[in-house]
């Protein structure tokens, strides 16, 4: 299955004199030292103990604040990409190497990131995993965690994890009894143990859930389409129809296993992939991902969680590894959009993909006395970036918000390359 105000006081450091005359003053400081007025903050970097790539600096302490959604209606998000290309490599053991459908929860002090496809397997059979990780750097083991059963395929996951800890997955299963896509529902009490069932616990026909009110359902395709969300009175599920394209449904319950057919929540082709919800300035938020198996990512907002606005370009490629984009997952930490983990691959048969990440950052840029700007290279998970220098680095750091052009200090700065750092905004 593949798819889709205070103004602050000017500090002087060592001995100054204040030359009221002129209207100015003399001293001996930089602008290290220096607060700034006018809504930006006193920027701080400090070194910190670690080791950056020979000929990168590391500056750790970049993630995104939390959700804005004036930066998103605005389309003003700094992406960078992680270093690791691909972020996540299917396994090498077996003949059948393709993965992508991600999803990440929160789970304890990390997250856990599902995902589906052929994770070095023998047999090309799409299958379920996941992994565990405390900061989207180190991984721990992969686990099967839902086998195919009498599916020939179960993939394109959607995960959810609920204050009472336990999990909620919707994921896609082929072929029913009229040899369509169909969304299956699985829960966990600790995303091991699978419908009452050890890992890997192998999906029946009985798991496929049911729409009412939408006679379509019956010989619908379902492929790569469905997110489950709970609002915290109800159920919701997102879905497309191929056999009934150009919408993107919405339906609701009080049981994820069974729901009522509500109505159109976007026109488009594009396919949802997930959907998170935040609250900011008193209201509801929902942000929607979208895919089409192009070299393009989509999303969409809402404050009702059905009625979504029209979307907008997430992100595009890279380069050739990524250039057929099949799925999407936000990663979110708490009140925070951090990144993006993504399926994608580099042929058009798309049977050969890996999961890349970009990472939503704060933009740092520093100019060198020589006049030269530098910019991040790459990021390492959502906390770090990677700034290329084959010498130290002397000039002026200026530090924009996520939105990357809201101007939030600047500082001097003298960096060595492979030395690592840490910034601080007060």
């Amino acid at each position: 299955m593949q798819d889709v105000n205070n103004r602050p006081k000017f500090r002087f450091c060592n001995s100054y004199v204040l030359i009221l005359a002129l209207g100015a003053f003399i001293a001996g400081c930089s602008l290290a030292k220096t607060p700034f007025a006018g809504g930006q903050s006193a920027v701080g970097l400090q070194e910190v103990p670690g080791q950056a790539p020979v000929g990168y600096v590391e500056i750790q302490g970049v993630a995104a604040g939390d959700f804005n959604p004036t930066k998103w209606q605005n389309n003003q998000l700094n992406w960078v990409p992680d270093v690791r290309l691909p972020f996540i490599p299917p396994r090498q053991s077996g003949a059948f190497r393709n993965i992508y459908a991600p999803s990440a929860v929160e789970d304890g002090d990390g997250w856990r990131l599902f995902y589906g496809g052929w994770d070095g397997v023998p047999t090309g059979n799409d299958r379920v995993y996941s992994v565990a990780t405390r900061d989207f750097i180190d991984f721990d083991q992969h686990q099967l965690v839902i086998d195919h059963g009498v599916f020939i395929h179960v993939n394109n996951v959607n995960v959810q994890k609920l204050a009472d800890g336990k999990f909620h997955m919707l994921c896609t299963v082929y072929p029913d009894r009229h040899d369509t896509n169909k969304p299956a529902y699985f829960e966990s009490d600790d995303g091991n143990k699978w419908n009452g069932a050890a890992e890997p616990y192998a999906a029946p026909m009985k798991d496929i859930v049911e729409i009412q009110g939408y006679p379509a359902f019956a010989k619908g395709d379902f492929n790569g389409a469905n997110v489950l969300l709970w609002n915290g009175s109800k159920w919701l599920l997102y879905f497309n129809n191929w056999n009934d394209d150009g919408k993107l449904y919405w339906a609701e319950g009080s049981s994820p296993r069974a729901l009522k057919l509500g109505g159109t929540s976007l026109t488009t082709n594009h396919a949802v992939n997930d959907v998170k919800q935040f609250k900011s300035g008193g209201k509801d938020w929902y942000l929607m991902g979208l895919h089409k198996n192009t070299d393009t990512l989509w999303y969409s907002l809402s404050n009702d969680g059905v009625n979504f606005q029209p979307q907008k370009t997430l992100f595009a490629h890279l380069d050739d590894q990524d250039k057929y984009i099949v799925a999407l997952g936000f990663v979110v930490k708490g009140s925070r959009v951090l990144g993006v983990v993504y399926g994608a691959g580099a042929v058009s048969s798309l049977d050969r993909n890996r999961l890349f990440a970009r990472w939503l950052q704060k933009k740092i840029v520093i100019t060198g006395k020589d006049g030269v700007r530098h910019t991040a290279e790459g990021a390492l998970g959502p906390e770090r970036l990677w700034v290329k220098t084959s010498e130290s680095l002397e000039g002026t750091m200026e530090v924009m918000d996520e939105d990357g052009v809201t101007l939030l200090g600047k500082k001097e700065v003298k960096l060595t390359p492979g030395n690592v750092y840490r910034l601080q905004l007060k």
